[in-house]
């Protein structure tokens, strides 16, 4: 079971679909998101509260920063959970590609919040070149700092390993998104530290630092939003995968040809039709068993969740 030649353009591995089972899967997401948002809120509470107190606008809009982390957390319970139901009679092909629009939406404020970073960081550039002070923090704002890196590092860490064992590229775009609060966290632990032990002209270090790690954020989060992107677009998957599909359907007993490939992703699975050909004196029950061999062959490759449409055709030259 492993596909691990996939395209990086869609950088899931299949195999795990086997290894953590549709409820089980969905509580994980849950609980993993739950403690992000309780730890969102209080760093939220906090960093606001510590950005006032010790005079320290980057450290006003680090909570901001939070507070856009907890707006993510928010999506990704609700679209995993409408992810998780199956088919019905609007959704026939089950309700993956919430879960691919939930990935969009938190790429989307991923790349907002880095634009507010950068945005934020520019003017009081200007600013200090426009002979503007930046306020000379306090060390409780240097603590706030501090926490929320080593609280969002970990919750990150956290996140991702549960993205990758669920398949979820939402779980996995959140865990960045913990991450972009620390790496801004960062910038303000840089700007804060270097104005209390340097003084007063080294505040910019600051608003440069932020400038950086918002690049990085946005470079993150378009690298996300492209392949969910790509699959609410119908985009097909990469061609060495359609080449194992016809080389897995090609290698059943009775299969002469196949052909009208079409494929595309759903959320965690594919969905796969095609065209066999097969031979025009067999039996309509041998022909509908030949077809069952590849959707058999084709799901122990890509897992049970995989969607597979056989049309047959009979072989006319051999008529």
């Amino acid at each position: 079971m492993g596909c691990r030649r996939l395209n990086p353009y869609f950088y899931l591995y299949l195999d795990c679909l086997i290894g953590i089972g549709g409820m089980k899967r969905e509580k994980e997401i849950r609980n993993i998101t739950l403690w992000g948002s309780v730890v969102n809120i209080v760093l939220t509470v906090g960093k606001i509260a510590a950005g006032i107190v010790g005079q320290s606008a980057a450290m006003v809009a680090d909570g901001i920063h939070s507070l856009s982390d907890l707006l993510s957390d928010i999506v990704v319970l609700i679209f995993t959970h409408i992810s998780s139901k199956g088919k019905d009679r609007d959704h026939s092909f089950g309700h993956g590609k919430f879960e691919t629009l939930a990935t969009l939406i938190v790429s989307v404020i991923l790349i907002i919040a880095g634009a507010r970073l950068m945005s934020g960081g520019v003017r009081s550039i200007i600013g200090v070149f426009n002979g503007e002070a930046i306020p000379k923090p306090g060390y409780v704002a240097l603590i706030a700092a501090i926490i929320s890196i080593l609280a969002k590092e970990i919750l990150y860490h956290a996140t991702v390993k549960v993205g990758k064992r669920s398949c979820s590229p939402a779980v996995i775009a959140n865990a960045w998104h913990h991450r972009s609060d620390a790496l801004s966290s960062i910038g303000s632990l840089i700007g804060i530290g270097g104005a209390i032990l340097l003084g007063d002209k080294w505040t910019i270090l600051d608003p440069i630092a932020s400038c950086i790690i918002s690049i990085a954020i946005i470079v993150v989060a378009v690298k996300m939003a492209l392949p969910s992107l790509a699959e609410l677009l119908e985009t097909s998957l990469p061609d060495e995968i359609e080449k194992d599909i016809i080389s897995i359907a090609d290698s059943v007993h009775g299969v002469e040809n196949i052909h009208e490939l079409k494929t595309r992703r759903n959320g965690i699975s594919y969905i796969i039709d095609a065209h066999i050909v097969v031979n025009p004196h067999i039996t309509v029950t041998e022909a509908h068993n030949i077809a069952t061999d590849v959707e058999i062959a084709l799901r122990e490759k890509y897992g049970n969740e995989t969607q597979i449409n056989i049309h047959i055709e009979p072989d006319m030259e051999s008529l």
